[in-house]
């Protein structure tokens, strides 16, 4: 519904959407597999998901990206270009 009704977005499109609590600690992943939705939970016992600040709505990833945000990774780091020298 909130996909729907709130996003303007169709929820049988194959998307997959990603919901998290204020503190960050949850996530919600909610998905149209071409029969029906599912969801799944994921839990942090310590620290927080990485989180866009964005003011949008919505986000694009990349499936890489989706599988650092529910494992708990920071994401952003992916596209982050790796420091000039290494500290030895």
């Amino acid at each position: 519904m909130h996909v729907q009704q709130a996003l303007g977005r169709a929820r049988c499109d194959g998307t997959a959407y990603v919901f998290a609590n204020r503190r960050r600690t949850r996530l919600k992943v909610v998905c149209w597999d071409g029969t029906d939705l599912w969801m799944c939970l994921r839990r942090l016992h310590r620290g927080q998901f990485v989180w866009p600040e964005a003011e949008d709505a919505c986000w694009q990833m990349s499936a890489e990206q989706l599988q650092w945000l529910v494992t708990g990774v920071d994401w952003e780091r992916l596209c982050a270009s790796a420091p000039a020298q290494w500290p030895l």
